[in-house]
């Protein structure tokens, strides 16, 4: 029993000598202390606004109401839980190197940053997954209204595993163990040396969403880019004389599915030097080579096609914006907790450390930013909140 709580005792203070929040104050002047304080304040107020203002606009307009959505408000809520409680309480831990808050505040801690740092990384995968079956498989997705299919249930599981993965060891490891290796005045997890468990952690939290991410990009990217080279209208074969003007509406070559047959071997090379005086809006009634209702497809249905492709074309934008932001933030703080554990924080200095952990907070400021920078209708819901008499005379003149 002696033995134990010598080694406990040991452990401890080895773990503080090379604990990477270690008191700046030794390190930096006062005058770089308060600008560090200032941008960690300023970062966690970005934080809170950006996400309360996507917030907001779920509750003010409806037009963000769609399933798909749901996914980015679900995100918005784990981004704002990081602003609102995990970076206050951390920031005077970073600067003091002292947790001052006694052990139960740090397990809260602990656990709330954890649980709302994996559930913001499981909710990207979720929202690149739905986008995925959006642009991939298009009606299956829009035939899918049951149960299973309930935004409601996908997130409440990705809190559910965000939980499991994290914080029952938190919880529970200390009690495991026999023995705790915290100190009073610190505050990380009794896990935070352990190797094998950190490239576990590391591993699902990170780089199995990265992959999947990639992974349902890149078949997105491949979809569009099959749709604009063979076309996606469906349900339709138009005759030769039609199929001028769909082949005009700016339409790629359709495949055997499309609504159109092959537009290119329909014209004959008589008329090809004309091609150009032919390219025209679809909607035109006074052209001998549009689309009649009574034979067919419906003239809207073309723009109908083009205005989707554009769609899936910045949606994928936004989604690789994303996934490009969560992974600059995310890799470095994930493979350098992975190489500490290794060598049990003797090779990693404790500001690089610092560093990492504040870019991967980082990411949970940005990501309210991407969504106007990506979506109209995002865009135009924070029009509305935060200018609405500009909003006002926008709507007004679009009528």
């Amino acid at each position: 029993m002696h033995n134990s709580t010598a080694e406990a005792l040991h452990a401890a203070a080895t773990r503080n000598e090379t604990w990477p929040s270690q008191s700046p104050s030794s390190e930096f002047s006062l005058g770089v202390l308060v600008l560090l304080a200032f941008l960690m304040v300023l970062l966690s107020l970005v934080t809170i606004l950006g996400n309360i203002l996507v917030i907001l606009a779920f509750i003010m307009d409806r037009n963000l109401r769609h399933r798909s959505n749901y996914f980015f408000l679900n995100l918005a809520v784990s981004d704002f839980a990081v602003g609102v409680f995990c970076m206050p309480l951390y920031i005077p831990y970073s600067l003091t190197g002292k947790w001052h808050l006694g052990r139960g505040i740090c397990k809260l801690w602990l656990v709330m940053d954890h649980l709302h740092c994996t559930a913001s990384v499981f909710n990207i995968v979720l929202i690149s997954y739905d986008r995925f079956l959006s642009v991939t498989k298009a009606v299956s997705y829009r035939a899918r209204q049951g149960i299973t299919s309930s935004p409601a249930i996908k997130m409440v599981a990705i809190w559910v595993f965000a939980f499991l993965l994290y914080c029952p060891a938190i919880l529970l490891w200390e009690h495991v163990a026999g023995h705790s290796v915290v100190a009073a005045d610190q505050c990380y997890a009794e896990f935070f040396d352990n190797w094998y468990f950190l490239l576990c952690a590391s591993t699902l939290e990170f780089f199995v969403p990265l992959l999947l991410v990639t992974y349902f990009n890149m078949h997105i990217f491949h979809n569009i880019q099959r749709r604009q080279r063979r076309g996606s209208v469906q349900d339709c074969e138009p005759p030769r004389r039609s199929s001028l003007s769909w082949r005009f509406c700016g339409l790629p070559r359709p495949g055997a599915s499309s609504c159109l047959s092959e537009a290119e071997d329909s014209v004959s090379s008589s008329m090809r030097p004309k091609k150009e005086s032919l390219v025209t809006d679809c909607s035109s009634p006074s052209r001998d080579y549009s689309i009649t209702p009574e034979n067919d497809c419906p003239v809207s249905f073309c723009a109908k096609t083009r205005s989707k492709l554009q769609q899936d074309k910045k949606r994928m934008k936004t989604l690789a914006i994303i996934v490009c932001v969560f992974a600059i933030c995310w890799a470095p703080y994930s493979l350098l907790m992975i190489i500490r554990g290794a060598c049990q924080g003797k090779c990693i200095h404790s500001s690089l450390y610092e560093a990492t952990f504040w870019l991967l907070w980082i990411n949970s400021s940005l990501n309210p930013f991407l969504y106007p920078l990506c979506h109209v209708k995002f865009r135009m819901a924070f029009l509305k909140i935060l200018c609405p008499k500009k909003f006002a005379t926008l709507r007004s003149g679009s009528f």
